[in-house]
């Protein structure tokens, strides 16, 4: 087999697998809950996730949640005529009073646990 025959294959090989590694907003949404049970993110005044501790699929989940909440965010300010920041820091003080005992929260650029 010629070198460039092997490093195709290899580059093929690998671009497949990337799609079936990578996690779906569906997924990140199925694992929030135990995500932010183990303590790996929580919830931070400006309305998104934030990763507390970098472990597993962490920063995934907070990714592709907060990529979701802020399209969401967005049409929320422009439906209700209002800014992106005033919906943010709304949700993220919602979210924050919503988050159970035992899970993270952001004050003050400090992780405490509620």
């Amino acid at each position: 087999m010629s070198l460039r025959k092997m490093l195709t294959t290899a580059l093929l090989a690998t671009t497949l697998s990337l799609p079936v590694a990578a996690m779906s907003l569906n997924e990140a949404m199925s694992s929030l809950a135990q995500a932010k049970s183990a303590g790996l993110v929580g919830e931070m005044s400006n309305g998104y996730l934030g990763v507390v501790k970098n472990e597993g699929n962490a920063s995934e989940i907070a990714q592709l949640i907060n990529e979701a909440r802020k399209k969401e965010y967005q049409a929320l300010a422009k439906k209700n005529g209002i800014t992106l920041n005033d919906i943010e820091k709304m949700a993220g003080q919602k979210a924050q009073e919503k988050t159970p005992s035992g899970q993270y929260i952001n004050i003050n650029n400090t992780w405490k646990k509620k």
